[in-house]
């Protein structure tokens, strides 16, 4: 199954993620598919190309519950 979730990027106490596509099975910082954005939690500042998720949405990637907010937040 593939879902699109969160990466974490960042230093220790410097919190980034990149908002990815990848195997539901895979850990949360390996392999991934394709990037979709990043999401800076200390300014709150969210990047995302929205038509690549609708378009892993429409071929069935779940989005996890935090990417789904962000997601919503982002439009």
């Amino acid at each position: 199954m593939v879902k699109i979730r969160l990466k974490r990027v960042g230093a220790k106490k410097q919190p980034f993620y990149h908002i990815v596509v990848a195997d539901s099975r895979s850990p949360r910082d390996g392999r991934i598919i394709e990037q979709l954005g990043t999401f800076n939690p200390k300014t709150d500042e969210i990047v995302l190309d929205q038509e690549k998720v609708a378009q892993w949405i429409k071929n069935g990637a779940q989005p996890t519950d935090t990417a789904k907010a962000l997601i919503k937040k982002a439009k």
